[in-house]
């Protein structure tokens, strides 16, 4: 075969754009996929269902790149069921969050002058409907950007008619069962957002805080007790020591001074107390200390709360009207004043609760509140989950699933907002209490009014899976759909959420679990592992990257990074080289369209074709068997690995450049293989199509002429499997390989060509020899041929003629600077890893680094060696 007819490939045959361009193909595509309705899932439908519901995320959000990555994930195994055959549900939808919401709508208050009471609260609750209709909502739209493949007609909202009914309608019969019950117990406050806050929207964090000693009593009648909260002294109902602890035992029972008051106070004896710890005497303020109040219930002791609702203190004339902080300084400077203070204050730092959305620190309080008992439901949701009911991926988080749901608190459901489902319950004025369910009539009359408080966001949240789907009434969606097949959710959000909707679902779904499977995932991170947030310059808008890479490249990265349970690192650069892979799988498509890839008229059969068609043919079996199993074990980064080198890596950079002389050539081995590689080409696009739906879409229709990926069928291993073509592939492969190497290690450019000799003579070898030059440059020998260099390889021997290409004696003179560089630092290192004086000295990470250079070292010197032995004699 001349070089001439290697060069003449045949007239394109192909409309695609010779360059991918992601802004004018997704949008268009994805405004298309919904109106045809691909998403929309049929409950009449005689296919089996496959269901996610999507975490809603909050009305005030926006997409950020942790939404990005679960919405890539769950959208692929969406797509993928749906491709099965599946009658597939995702259901899409936004929570009202109800601090988040209020705390939006206030501030827009507040830059008119004005506060919620200003308005009322049935005006202000208007107000936050008029700004969810303008603002909220915004992460759906950008959710089309990402290519969720979400039912529209379905979607919901934690406040519309018919979830609203679900959560009257479970309150009241958790009422009814006496689970939920009210009751005066130790709650976290915010003071910014005046509303209690349950345990799991806390963010504990180190502070910096003074340790003050304060002696309490006199005399021989005193003790002293340290602590980091001086003022809640002024609310101390006792002072607690240990039963045992001998210093105290002369105190126990009797009543002590309490500085700055006119008050006497017991000293108790409570296990509780660590005798190890400070004086083994501890301060007890039941009102606003969660243990303080336990210690208070068994010694029944009195709770004096002594700050109202913003923090500022209510009690003891001098300190009133004083923030909580500042008559922190008051009572020490007081304290003082009458030589109280035992020893000066010192740094200490300390683990303090902060509100995790306005990051004030949080105050524990005693308040009236309304309260779920968990014991049986959270006993009920570690149960499914110990009987295989429900199974945790990966299955090493089942641990802090349990760590939680086996030792949670009853939980404060009530929240002191007007945003949110306002809590059922009527008071009457005789204290009659009456829990109106949704089908109820409330009472009415003089002196009847309803509770203020609204409910914890998460308990309307905890209904999702099934209110989503119509609940309480039974509904054919509810009927098709639960219980859901997969959440795929953050391992953040166990305790918030998770746990929630397990105790919920079983409770109201006669012991159903609303989920088979809880795939958890990690947190997305910077390319550094450091974690991602507005307040950092580290965090990234997922929108600008769509802009600049496409949706795709987003996409691919994500799924890249998502290894079961564990953070994902991204950078920007990570992003970049997927964009190179959508435009390697364009550019590479385009080619075989060009070249006459086909899917017209049935495979041949194997024995009209080639040993490369063979070899892919049972590369992709094996692929899609690989991704399969991937796919059924939430192995995401596996799986796009496994995709990313099958496509890159065998099909355009091995069958396509091995099959070019093949195509060039024509007749009928061209025909056969521009089948295979349409066969190839399909398969690879339908099983990529999940992750990187658009450009996949767009290529396939191209392909086959079909309508859409989205409703194509997913590919199934054929079971054809070829060991021996694949065995003589790799030989090609290794010849190649080896010869590269060779090239690039005396210098050759990738397009220098090189005149050589090869004796396949008793290989396999020996059909691939045209394909063996082309992609190696090698020329015929010709008649002034100089064998200057001969690589044995696979059998058999590759000579090549480098005279005329490279200045031997200039090379080896190179060659042999590098290696004395080489034998030097092999030196140095050695010497240092033989001083015993230095190895007893050195951190272990230096002596660690300097056995890294000796390797290294040992590496140069046997490749340069191995450099030299191939060159020809100067």
């Amino acid at each position: 075969m001349t070089e001439n007819a290697q060069q003449q490939p045949p007239a394109p045959s192909t409309d695609l754009p010779t360059q991918y361009a992601p802004a004018d193909v997704e949008g268009p595509l994805y405004e298309r996929w919904v109106e045809r309705g691909y998403f929309e899932a049929d409950a009449k439908s005689d296919k089996p269902p496959y269901t996610i519901v999507i975490p809603p995320p909050n009305v005030t959000g926006s997409l950020h790149l942790g939404h990005a990555f679960q919405h890539t994930l769950m959208d692929a195994l969406t797509r993928r069921k749906r491709m099965q055959g599946y009658e597939a549900l995702w259901l899409p939808g936004m929570d009202h969050a109800g601090i988040a919401t209020q705390n939006k709508v206030e501030q827009q208050l507040a830059e008119e002058g004005k506060s919620r009471h200003d308005l009322g609260r049935e005006e202000f609750v208007e107000r936050v409907w008029q700004w969810k209709e303008e603002y909220g909502g915004r992460i759906l739209g950008q959710m089309r950007r990402l290519g969720d493949g979400v039912d529209w007609s379905r979607e919901r909202f934690t406040m519309d008619e018919g979830l609203s009914k679900a959560v009257l309608t479970i309150f009241k019969r958790l009422y009814d069962d006496e689970l939920i019950y009210r009751a005066e117990r130790i709650i976290n406050w915010c003071p910014r957002c005046l509303t209690a806050i349950s345990d799991i929207e806390v963010e504990y964090q180190e502070d910096a805080g003074e340790l003050v000693s304060i002696r309490y009593g006199e005399g021989e009648d005193s003790l002293v007790v340290a602590t980091t909260r001086a003022e809640t002294m002024l609310g101390d109902t006792a002072v607690a020591v240990h039963p045992d602890d001998e210093r105290y035992q002369h105190l126990i029972g009797k009543q002590i001074k309490l500085p700055l008051t006119d008050r006497t106070i017991p000293v108790v004896a409570d296990t509780h107390v660590d005798p190890e710890f400070g004086t083994g005497a501890v301060k007890v303020t039941p009102a606003h200390d969660p243990n303080d109040f336990e210690i208070g219930r068994r010694h029944d002791l009195p709770s004096l709360t002594i700050m109202d609702e913003h923090g500022v203190i209510t009690v003891h004339g001098p300190f009133i009207g004083l923030d909580r902080f500042e008559a922190r300084s008051a009572v020490v400077g007081a304290l003082k004043e009458q030589g109280r203070i035992v020893a000066e204050k010192r740094p200490y730092m300390h683990s303090v609760g902060h509100c995790s959305r306005c990051k004030t620190t949080v105050e524990p309080r005693l308040s009236m509140q309304w309260w779920v008992k968990v014991g049986p439901l959270a006993k009920a949701a570690g149960d499914a989950v110990r009987d295989g009911r429900v199974k945790i991926h990966p299955e090493d988080m089942s641990k802090r699933y349990f760590d939680w749901v086996d030792n949670m608190h009853d939980w404060c459901i009530s929240r002191q907002l007007w945003w949110g489902h306002r809590i059922p319950i009527w008071y009457g004025p005789d204290g009659e209490v009456v829990c109106v369910g949704p089908d109820d009539e409330p009472p009415t009359g003089e002196g009847w009014t309803q509770d203020s408080d609204v409910l914890d966001t998460w308990f309307s949240s905890g209904l999702w899976p099934f209110s989503t789907l119509g609940w309480p009434e039974k509904t054919p969606d509810l009927k098709k759909f639960y219980p859901t097949d997969v959440l795929l959710t953050g391992h953040d959000i166990i305790f918030f959420w998770v746990a929630r909707m397990m105790m919920f679902g079983l409770y109201a779904m006669d012991g159903q679990a609303p989920f088979h499977t809880i795939a958890l995932t990690g947190l997305v991170r910077d390319e550094f592992g450091k974690k991602m947030s507005k307040s950092n310059p580290n965090a990234v808008d997922p929108l600008v990257w769509m802009d600049a890479y496409g949706s795709d490249a987003v996409r691919f990265t994500l799924a890249n990074g998502a290894n079961p349970g564990a953070d994902v690192p991204i950078g920007e650069d990570w992003v970049k080289a997927s964009r190179n892979f959508t435009n390697k799988i364009w550019n590479a498509t385009r080619f075989a369209l060009m070249n006459g890839a086909t899917i017209e008229g049935p495979l041949p059969d194997a024995s009209e074709m080639s040993a490369a068609d063979r070899w892919i043919l049972s590369r992709l079996n094996t692929t899609v068997a690989q991704v399969d199993a991937y796919y059924d074990d939430y192995q995401f980064a596996k799986l796009a690995d496994a995709l990313y080198h099958f496509a890159w890596d065998e099909v355009f950079d091995w069958y396509v450049e091995l099959s070019k002389t093949t195509f060039f050539a024509g007749g009928e081995p061209a025909r056969v293989s521009g089948r295979v590689l349409g066969e190839v080409l399909d398969v690879m696009l339908r099983l990529l199509h999940p992750v990187i739906p658009f450009v996949t879409d767009a290529l396939w229709t191209t392909l086959t002429g079909g309508e859409s990926l989205v409703v194509g069928d997913w590919p199934k291993d054929s079971g054809f499997r070829d060991k021996a073509a694949e065995q003589e592939i790799e030989l090609v492969q290794r010849v190649i390989t080896e010869v590269r190497r060779f090239r690039k290690d005396q210098g050759l450019k990738d397009g220098q060509k090189v005149p050589a000799r090869l004796d396949l003579t008793g290989t396999v070898l020996a059909p691939h020899e045209a394909a063996i030059r082309q992609l190696l440059r090698l020329q015929p020998e010709g008649d002034a041929f100089t064998a200057t260099a001969t690589l044995p390889v696979a059998g058999a021997e590759v000579a090549l003629d480098l005279s005329g290409t490279i200045d031997v004696a200039a090379e080896r003179k190179r060659l042999a600077k590098d290696l004395a560089a080489a034998e030097k630092e092999k030196a140095q290192a050695n010497a240092k890893l033989g001083n015993e004086a230095f190895l007893a000295k050195a951190p272990d990470h230096v002596v660690d680094k300097i056995r890294t250079r000796l390797a290294k070292a040992e590496e140069d010197i046997a490749r340069i060696q191995a450099q030299l032995e191939r060159l020809p004699q100067a």
